[in-house]
């Protein structure tokens, strides 16, 4: 009987978890894939996420794009975090003093968060070495044509309006 296990482009056996479905459920599956091995890749460089791990990094960036403060909530759209998870991290950063908090002049309850110096200067200097591994990983598995396809479609998909 022929071997029909599914391999990855290391041989390793990948898990063929719906057999028979659509196309759509097959790239997302396959994008998953992809995201969780590059995550798994990417986070195992131990001396890039010695001061800060992926999550937080992952504010910080969003932060560092951001002309202006935001809510919690505006932030909370950017990053993969259930909102108190969110509250917690940004918590932990303003602590650290890494996230400032001002007061929101359209709503007195709320605040609008931004990167203080401290956290700017963090968010460069891990962000230089994450970028050059972010590229030298896709560069390995990628040729360029493919490398704008990916970022084309992840453009397409990131501008779609989400449906509730």
């Amino acid at each position: 009987m022929p071997d029909r296990t599914q391999r990855d482009a290391r041989g390793q056996a990948v898990c063929a978890c719906s057999p028979g479905g659509s196309r759509a459920n097959a790239a997302w599956e396959a994008l998953l894939a992809a995201h969780a091995t590059l995550t798994k890749e990417l986070g195992e460089r131990r001396d890039v996420w010695a001061e800060v791990s992926m999550k937080e990094y992952d504010v910080l960036y969003t932060l560092s794009k951001c002309p202006a403060p935001i809510s919690l909530t505006e932030l909370n759209r950017h990053v993969l975090l259930s909102q108190p998870a969110m509250s917690r991290m940004v918590d932990r950063l303003a602590g650290r003093g890494l996230v400032g908090r001002e007061a929101d002049p359209q709503d007195r309850r709320g605040v609008r968060l931004s990167l203080t110096p401290a956290g700017r200067e963090l968010q460069r200097r891990v962000g230089r070495q994450h970028a050059r591994d972010v590229a030298r990983a896709l560069r390995g598995a990628l040729d360029a044509d493919e490398l704008r396809q990916l970022e084309a479609l992840g453009r397409k998909l990131a501008a779609r309006p989400a449906r509730s």
